[in-house]
């Protein structure tokens, strides 16, 4: 097995995860079978109880682990099914070593940080690096692992001690350590200085961690005089400092990354007998990001949530947009709308943040209703679903999304006044949501409807079951403690909402929609989880082609994307994409992926 560390410097966000999935998206293209961990050094067992102010979404893997949003960065980019003990914290690691205490495992011993705690951090990543992540059930041949946090933060120091020593432990030519650090250029001077990436590589280098590759973030290109200097004081290569500066799209990354020689350095260092790469390689993934950069038609989606105060609180949902707006052949105008300023409440006490959140809905072209816990908001979503419903307008709601549709439904259509959900009003007359008792059992953390579930469609007559190939069953992925109430589900399906897939577990409603609507659809699971670049979710993929007009189409020719139903400026993007593969350079070689600079030369 062979390790590679993921450090960071500087700043925490300074794109570890991308780079991570970077490492991971070019090795697979080299046909090494790649797996990923995420070291998380708080204290939490997991993410399941955060905020998603605290670090952003909380991710739900197929097993159910609730993990950090940069699991999703590894599963997307390397379109690889990780596992709930492929995010490591400090809360396990600690939660495991006193279990093993009280067990009698130490018996004797005074347990310790040195050598109990590094031990067992050392021991989970040997053991989880084995683990298949592929449906070819192949074990990995390469370990990438992030470290969150920035080297110098004291809840990181074990995890650097630890892996101070495991690189001994596994030997030299099995391990190499990345450091990814911040190249700030202040506008008050104009250039970019050097001085904390020196500073942050020599507290890695006094931890016991020389750095085998230096990449340095910036908004700007750097040039070769800067690769220089970082290589004569971090004590490196000048070809082992790697620049990334920002770019049009992260799927840049991994041929910005390849084109500065990683994989001939990574070759060489971690002994991996990567053969002659062909002219095509990368290709894909080339052609990915050269679409991106020529979309010129914007189809404008709006997001109705609860946290959007930061963005990647709904990063997974932003992604799955993406990746559907990619594959129809559109650019993405995500514009993100606080539920609570759709409330009456909020035209009482602010008129003005009332106004603007109600005309960038109504300017929308589509709706996006995503999940959250909580009464705050909560009366916005359902006036969002509402709005939709009434005007015709492309409406997905995912989770709490569905229950605002739902008690929208029962109280402006079949007449119950004042449905609610009980998470939001315990003691409603007419409670349409309500809490799934064995999956509230007091206790937070895990203790919610996780991970993958069947979903069985019921009729044949079904947009939704079309945009997922006319299948009898689909899995998707799970985060919730609240269901449609079973007692109302006849009402409601009279009315016109058709609750048109089920769980076969309890006959729970999976899917519902709403008869004679361009697109109204609504999921309890999260199809986002399983939305990648390259294979979008089809519940987004829907409202996508709903919103620019363009779903009954793609329906009625077989739920196929052909080049009459593609936007002209899709078309255009397809001739320079087929123009580029037939360039070559003057010896007849492919110039895939040298780039530096966000563009391409092919």
């Amino acid at each position: 097995m062979k390790y590679i560390l993921v450090t960071g410097g500087v700043i925490s966000g300074v794109g570890k995860g991308v780079i991570a999935s970077s490492f991971g998206t070019i090795l697979k293209h080299c046909g090494i079978h790649v797996t990923s961990i995420k070291i998380d050094p708080y204290i939490n067992i997991d993410a399941g109880t955060f905020s998603p102010y605290e670090h952003g979404e909380v991710y739900v893997l197929e097993d159910g682990g609730e993990v950090d949003l940069d699991l999703g960065n590894y599963e997307r980019f390397l379109d690889v099914t990780l596992h709930r003990d492929n995010n490591i914290t400090t809360g396990k690691i600690y939660q495991h070593v006193i279990s093993k205490e009280r067990h009698g495992d130490y018996l004797g011993k005074t347990v310790q940080v040195v050598p109990h705690i590094t031990d067992a951090i050392q021991e989970w990543v040997e053991k989880i690096a084995q683990n298949p992540v592929t449906e070819d059930g192949e074990q990995p041949e390469v370990c990438i692992i992030e470290l969150g946090g920035t080297i110098g933060d004291i809840e990181g120091m074990p995890f650097v001690e630890a892996f101070r020593q495991f690189q001994f432990r596994v030997k030299k030519e099995n391990f190499c350590c990345a450091h990814v650090s911040l190249i700030p250029q202040p506008r008050s001077t104009g250039e970019p200085k050097t001085k904390p990436t020196q500073s942050s590589v020599r507290e890695l280098r006094g931890l016991g961690l020389s750095p085998d590759l230096i990449l340095c973030r910036s908004e700007a290109p750097i040039g070769p005089s800067i690769k220089e200097k970082i290589s004569n004081f971090c004590h490196v290569a000048p070809e082992q400092v790697i620049t990334i500066h920002d770019l049009s799209s992260i799927y840049r990354v991994p041929l910005v990354m390849e084109s500065q020689g990683v994989i001939e350095f990574l070759n060489c260092r971690l002994q991996l007998n990567i053969g002659p790469r062909s002219r095509y390689f990368m290709r894909k993934w080339t052609d990915l990001a050269d679409r991106i950069e020529h979309l010129r038609k914007e189809v404008n989606i709006a997001l109705v949530g609860k946290y959007t105060r930061l963005e990647d609180a709904y990063t997974s949902v932003s992604k799955a947009l993406q990746h559907a707006c990619i594959e129809a052949g559109y650019k993405l105008n995500l514009k993100f709308i606080e539920s609570i300023n759709l409330e009456e409440n909020t035209k009482i006490k602010n008129p003005p943040l009332y106004h603007e959140a109600w005309h960038h809905l109504c300017k929308s072209d589509g709706v996006v209703v995503p999940g959250g816990f909580g009464k705050r908001g909560f009366e916005g979503k359902i006036e969002a679903c509402r709005w939709c419903r009434l005007n015709d307008k492309p409406f997905l709601g995912i989770c709490l999304g569905l229950q605002a549709a739902v008690v929208e439904f029962a109280r402006n259509v079949i007449g119950l006044e004042n449905a609610n959900s009980t998470e939001t009003d315990p003691a409603t007359a007419h409670p349409v949501v309500i809490d799934m008792p064995e999956h509230n059992q007091g206790q937070m953390g895990g203790t919610m409807r996780l991970g993958k579930r069947p979903t069985r469609f019921i009729t044949t007559n079904s947009v939704m079951k079309q945009l997922y190939g006319n299948k009898d069953h689909i899995e998707e992925r799970h985060r919730h403690r609240y269901e449609v109430n079973p007692i109302y589900i006849k009402d409601l399906e009279v009315a016109g909402l058709k609750f048109i897939g089920h769980d076969d577990e309890k006959l729970r409603m999976e899917i519902a929609e709403l008869e004679g609507h361009s697109y109204y659809v609504a999921t309890q699971f999260h199809p986002e989880y399983l939305s990648r670049p390259l294979k979008p979710s089809p519940p987004f993929l829907g409202l996508i082609l709903a919103s620019v007009g363009r779903l009954k189409q793609f329906l009625a020719s077989g739920c196929r994307l052909s080049p009459k139903q593609l936007s002209d400026n899709d078309s255009d993007t397809e001739n320079i994409c087929e123009d580029m593969k037939n360039l070559q350079t003057v010896d007849g070689s492919s110039r895939s992926g040298s780039t530096t600079s966000g563009g391409t030369n092919e």
